[in-house]
């Protein structure tokens, strides 16, 4: 299983947005610049995000992106499918498939676990959820950053 970059950059700005306190809208730019992702990219990206009613766009001089709803009512399994289309590991455990080889086929239930496993641990963990992960990474790396005793260096 292999997630795309859209999906990936698409998690990451939904964190970004997600972490400004009162539904502050965010510029794109800002995303961008603290994430390391091509502006002209994270565009497309939030093209996308809309469209899925993720984010909604606020214009004006205090214009950006604010989440559409409220982050612990998002799923990483929605976004991800959103960005992706369909995760099965294999074609045979998609939805609308019809395998004529499950009589003979030896890995089909690998497969089903694989892909129940997948879709178990995306779908619960919320935004909110990734939110608070990266602010917890965050903080952890600051204190770190804090000299041990006054005048001493790390």
């Amino acid at each position: 299983m292999w997630v795309s970059t859209k999906a990936q950059y698409g998690l990451r700005a939904l964190i970004e947005i997600g972490r400004r306190e009162g539904g502050v809208a965010v510029p794109l730019k800002d995303v961008a610049e603290r994430q390391g992702i091509s502006q002209h990219y994270l565009e497309q990206i939030a093209s996308n995000l809309r469209r899925a009613g993720f984010i909604k766009s606020v214009r004006g001089a205090h214009g950006g992106y604010r989440l559409a709803r409220p982050a612990p009512e998002i799923s990483a399994y929605e976004v991800v499918t959103a960005m992706e289309g369909s995760i099965a590991p294999v074609s045979c455990v998609e939805e609308d498939h019809v395998c004529d080889k499950g009589h003979v086929c030896g890995t089909v239930d690998l497969w089903q676990r694989v892909d129940t496993a997948l879709r178990d641990v995306l779908g619960a963990t919320t935004l909110a959820d990734l939110i608070a992960d990266s602010e917890r990474q965050e903080h952890a790396r600051l204190v770190q950053l804090e000299p041990a005793y006054p005048g001493v260096r790390n």
